[in-house]
This record gives C-alpha cells, structure tokens and sequence, in this order.
C-alpha cells in the first residue's frame, strides 16, 4: 500500500510542477506588468520604479528562479491590491470555497447513492424511469442559467431567500442547490448502471436465495461492488467544484476562490491569481490521490 500510494503522489508532484512552469511563463505573455497594472497616465519613471521593485526587470530564468524559490518557501508574492500575502488572499477565500463544495458533494453523494441504487433495484419500474429523466435533465441544465433563474424566482419574486453574501444559513441555500443540481443528474446516472451489473451477479442471487432482506442487498453486497466507477465520477465532480464554481460564486457574491480569481484578473493583481491556481490545483491533487487510496482499498487488484 505506502508503495502504491507513494508512487501516486508521485505522479501528482511532477504534474504540479508542470503546473508550476505552465502558469509562471503564460502569465508572462500577458504583456509588461507595471504598463497593465498601473494607471495609463503613468510615467515611464513610475513604470521602471515598478519593475525595479518587484524584479521584474531580472532574467526571465532569474525570476523564475526566484519564483519558485519563494513557492517552495510557502511565499507566493504581495496582493498587489490588498497588499497583504497573497498566500493568505487566497487561503481565506478558499476555505469559503471549501465548505460550499464539502457541504454540496456530502449532500449530493448520498443523495445520488441512495436514489441510483433504488433505481436499480427496480429498473424498469416508475421510480426508476422518474429518477432517470429528472437526473438527465438535471445533468443538462446550465448552471448560470439555472441560478439566474433561482434568483429571479425565489429572492426578486417571491423574496424567500437573499440574493448574495454569506450572513445567515438562509444565505447558502440557493447556491448549494444550485451546485447540487448537476452533479446529482449525473452520478445517478452511474450509480444506475453500476448498480444494476452488481445486482445481476452470482452473489446477489445467492444472497437472495438465503432469503436476505432487500436493504443489505442493495447497501452492503452490492454497492461495495459496484463503487468504484462511482467513486471516479464523485471525485470528478468534487473536483469540477472546486474548480468550475467561478460562475456561480460571481453570480451570487459567494467570496470564495472562484469569485477572488475573477476580481484579481479584473484589477490586474497576478500574485493573487498565480497563487489561486496553484493552491486550488494543490486541492485537486491530494483529492485524486485520496479517491487512488479508496481505488486500493476497495479493490487489492490494484494496489499491484
């Protein structure tokens, strides 16, 4: 096991590097800084002073070296902006970001397991042909459109629920279910199909025929069987959360790391942004390295 999981951590390190290289070079083709940062009625003094401070007229292999001393270091520059370090910019956004997708994968994962899995078990039948198109649909629903119109309806209309901020519970509610929507389309849908290939085994049938009850059936001989795909599809779309709530955390004020990247990129403050990346590509990296260690777990064919 420590060598199946060493080598994953491994892998994960030399794409986080790779990462590392990718972001520090391409946000230098975006033009000089002090000419995007600073205001256009800025002097070419004022400029070369800029570029004097922050290092910026080193060698590009000089700065990066220095870059990537700093990362190693745990420094990853000034907010340009907040002028504070950008690591804690970034670290305080992303712990909203965090509990917004904790919450709504926790919810969305035992909600898909439980109603994939009854699906399965009659397929077929009402409940299942029901489950099937409301979780397609709910799979192919955009998710800006899906919370404009839950704004609309439920806080501009009916005036049931804020439209932005995080004060109160009440606050969380719309861009949870949100959230919630597509990724529950979606991993019903492989809960389904795996559910019903474990529950047309051998072992299933045998467990029938000793007269054991449906529930134990379905929620301990079958669904051990059947989760690694839906363990695959739920890290996914953890990390598609983490990653892809951009639009939703702009759309409802939610200041998490979604919304912080696009205000950085509006003002121009690239610590910030270098510093998102990483942090949020850091997260996903030791999430696929936890869903490898439930792969192994789960499965000893595969720690080999």
């Amino acid at each position: 096991m420590l060598s199946f999981i060493r080598k994953r951590a491994i892998a994960s390190l030399i794409s986080l590097v790779g990462l590392l290289v990718l972001v520090f070079f391409l946000s230098r083709l975006t033009g000089d800084p002090a000419s995007l940062f600073l205001p256009v009625e800025a002097s070419e003094e004022m400029k070369a002073q800029f570029r004097e401070l922050h290092g910026l007229n080193d060698p590009i292999m000089v700065q990066f070296t220095r870059y990537v001393g700093d990362v190693l270091t745990g420094d990853l520059g000034q907010s340009l902006r907040k002028a504070r370090p950008a690591l804690d910019v970034v670290t305080e956004a992303f712990t909203w970001t965090l509990w917004l997708a904790s919450i709504t994968m926790s919810l969305v994962a035992g909600a898909a397991i439980v109603v994939g899995s009854l699906a399965a078990f009659r397929a077929g039948g009402f409940f299942d042909r029901l489950s099937s198109i409301l979780s397609l649909i709910g799979a192919s629903v955009p998710d800006f459109w899906l919370a404009i119109v839950a704004i609309v309806i439920f806080s501009v209309q009916l005036a049931w629920l804020p439209t932005s901020g995080t004060g109160t519970l009440l606050h969380w509610i719309l861009p949870i279910c949100v959230l919630f929507i597509r990724p529950f389309g979606i991993i019903v849908q492989v809960v389904r199909g795996s559910m019903i290939t474990a529950l047309s085994s051998a072992y299933v049938k045998t467990a029938r025929a000793k007269g054991i009850r449906s529930g134990p059936i379905i929620f301990i001989h079958a669904l051990r069987n059947a989760m690694l795909p839906i363990i695959t599809v739920i890290g996914d779309q953890a990390a598609s959360l983490l990653n892809g709530a951009v639009v939703i955390e702009t759309i409802f004020g939610f200041p998490g790391v979604g919304k912080l990247m696009i205000d950085s990129i509006l003002q121009r403050d690239f610590n910030v942004v270098l510093a998102a990346i990483l942090v949020t590509a850091l997260a996903i990296f030791l999430m696929n390295l936890l869903i490898d260690i439930a792969y192994a777990l789960l499965d000893p064919r595969i720690r080999h």
